[in-house]
């Protein structure tokens, strides 16, 4: 058994209650722990964090970072989860489980910039860091020991001392030696947490958990589970790969997988986007036709921006709509060939939208971009559709305007028309 010192980074291999050098209760106690080197390093509350760090007033009262009472709750602070509150919750929930919060809006751009001075540290420990979103990621340390002087259970402590020193914000950490089971770890002791799940644990860990603990087990997915008489993880490991995969699929082959703690997906740093969004919660619940289209038309200009400047295209679009009672309905039509152009993106979308204006009232519209690719293989030159050589350069030109003076500098005329 090997013990860390979370305060001094001091290391013995023995069980301690507090550390033999500074005193501090402080400790990670674990087998592996000088031989584990998959983490997840997740930011605690991450929005509302930034914000507290930034007005120490807001330091001891409940915080939720979100949108009006149309939105949704993007973060809430620890004070205010014990009153129930939960990202994605809708915010007039939230505000009745938390009449005392303080609301403020999310501020991206400074979490974004917050966000880059973690992967900044997180790059100093190692080159093997895999983004999945603005404040988490999965690192690899694995031959870091001679460069950094010690395990990688004890860069990771240093580096979550940095993090609050430097930084002004917390970490959690967790360790293993599978991704799947690191990302479980970061969660069992939130905030500040250091928690450890070597994958010969993880089976006896899992058992006793719902199936919807594991990833990309949503609710549908649960409630068939369920029905066939899989409520447990535990449940899941009784069934070998043949069955599961034979009942459900490639899914099903996942669970089996996963289940056992197996995950063989390595830390891959140029991991690529999967899909480029954009989406709007409307103050009131809109259902014609007209207005749902203007707002899609910024939607789809916001996609294009995104996609031209990680110089990507998609050839999937998708229309996202949440009604008023909170139903989600999405809709998706395959391109024949990708693109980055909004006025590709904004045909198909109102295309997709224009069944769904049926009086439905909709309190969300949104639209998604995926099966992405490198942009050189977007929107070839069409011989049946020759407007579209013409769009592209006109967008092109649009983009170049707005780069060298700035997003309000120019609008396209669809939009100015909309806006009348």
């Amino acid at each position: 058994m090997a013990t860390l010192c979370r305060d001094c980074l001091a290391l013995s291999d023995v069980r301690l209650r507090r550390c033999d050098v500074c005193g501090s209760p402080r400790l990670v106690v674990h087998a592996q722990l000088a031989a584990l080197s998959i983490a997840h390093v997740d930011c605690d509350a991450f929005y509302a964090a930034v914000e507290k760090r930034d007005n120490p007033a807001l330091a001891d009262v409940p915080l939720i970072i979100g949108g009006g009472t149309r939105g949704v709750v993007s973060t809430a602070c620890y004070i205010a989860r014990i009153a129930g509150v939960r990202s994605a919750m809708p915010m007039f929930k939230a505000r009745a489980l938390c009449p005392d919060a303080v609301v403020l809006p999310p501020n991206m751009r400074k979490y974004a910039a917050v966000g880059r001075e973690v992967r900044q540290l997180m790059q100093t420990l190692t080159p093997l860091v895999e983004p999945i979103s603005i404040d988490e990621a999965f690192l690899d340390l694995s031959g870091t020991g001679e460069l950094h002087g010690g395990v990688p259970a004890r860069t990771l402590a240093g580096f979550a001392g940095r993090v609050e020193k430097e930084i002004g914000i917390t970490v959690s950490i967790g360790l293993s030696n599978r991704k799947f089971l690191a990302k479980i770890a970061s969660d069992l002791d939130k905030p500040r947490g250091f928690s450890i799940l070597s994958h010969e644990e993880a089976p006896a860990f899992l058992a006793p958990r719902p199936v919807s603990f594991l990833w990309g087990v949503g609710k549908s997915l649960a409630d068939r589970l369920k029905a066939d008489g899989l409520r447990t993880i535990g449940d899941l490991q009784k069934l070998d790969h043949a069955t599961l995969h034979a009942r459900y699929g490639a899914m099903g082959g996942r669970l089996a997988a996963l289940s056992h703690g197996e995950d063989a997906r390595r830390v891959d740093p140029d991991q690529a986007d999967k899909s480029i969004s954009a989406e709007t919660t409307f103050h009131t619940n809109l259902s014609d036709q007209a207005g749902l289209e203007a707002i899609l038309w910024r939607l789809s200009e916001k996609v294009a921006q995104r996609l031209k400047a990680k110089s990507l295209a998609g050839q999937v679009v998708t229309l996202k709509l949440k009604s008023a009672d909170f139903k989600q309905r999405t809709r998706s039509r395959h391109l024949a060939d990708a693109t980055n152009l909004a006025h590709r993106i904004d045909e198909v979308a109102r295309d997709l939208l224009a069944p769904e204006c049926d009086g439905t009232r909709y309190r969300l519209i949104g639209v998604v971009l995926s099966d992405l690719c490198p942009a050189a293989h977007a929107d070839p030159l069409d011989l049946i559709e020759p407007k579209r050589d013409k769009q592209k350069r006109a967008e092109g030109a649009l983009d170049s305007i707005r780069a060298r003076f700035g997003q309000a500098a120019i609008h396209s005329g669809r939009a100015l028309r909309d806006q009348k």
